[in-house]
């Protein structure tokens, strides 16, 4: 039986969740990749993800301090290119040009798996992760879908997710939504006695 995830997984795209790895709870910010285990386990996760690669501990223990500090500085890039983003602002060469850097230290190649071709990166396990991140923002930039990246509407959350419809509003209708219903609830319910 599968543990149930911490991380909130609500994009479906690598960039996105590795932003989403800080949260709020009770009013203070909180970072979910604060220790090398953490960061195991969002490997873990997003492997989902990544089909194609089967991460080993064995293989990743002595990157992990790498891979943590490789995720980190990215996560701060992205959130604030991401936020940008999601307030209507263009992003701009720099930020492109450091995806691109890390897509160069470990290039891509492709493999024709399961009726599908993936992008799989060669090189140092850390930098692999970062070039299969970077990948996953160029295509989302590529493709259009970064006008579709959105702030959730509770202005305590810092989570971003996609909304090609146009109607969300929420983050996760089982975080915010919830939230903001039962607190809606409340107050009818106070203004009416």
């Amino acid at each position: 039986m599968r543990k149930t995830t911490r991380f909130p997984l609500i994009s479906g795209n690598l960039s996105i969740d590795l932003v989403n790895t800080e949260v709020v709870r009770r009013g203070q910010r909180i970072d979910l990749l604060t220790t090398e285990d953490e960061v195991w386990d969002w490997l873990q996760t997003v492997q989902q993800q990544l089909s194609f690669w089967e991460l080993k501990k064995e293989e990743c223990a002595e990157h992990l301090f790498l891979i943590k500090k490789k995720l980190i500085l990215m996560r701060k890039i992205l959130r604030k290119h991401f936020e940008h983003t999601a307030d209507g602002l263009e992003i701009n060469s720099t930020f492109l040009a450091y995806l691109e850097a890390n897509i160069e230290l470990a290039p891509l190649t492709f493999k024709f798996i399961n009726q599908q071709l993936v992008t799989i990166p060669l090189g140092k396990v850390e930098e692999m992760i970062a070039s299969l991140i970077a990948y996953d923002a160029l295509s989302l930039l590529a493709n259009g879908k970064l006008s579709h990246l959105k702030r959730c509407a509770n202005e305590d959350c810092v989570l971003l997710f996609m909304d090609e419809h146009g109607r969300r509003k929420w983050c996760s209708m089982k975080i915010c939504g919830n939230r903001n219903k039962v607190a809606t609830y409340q107050q009818r319910q106070s203004d009416e006695q």
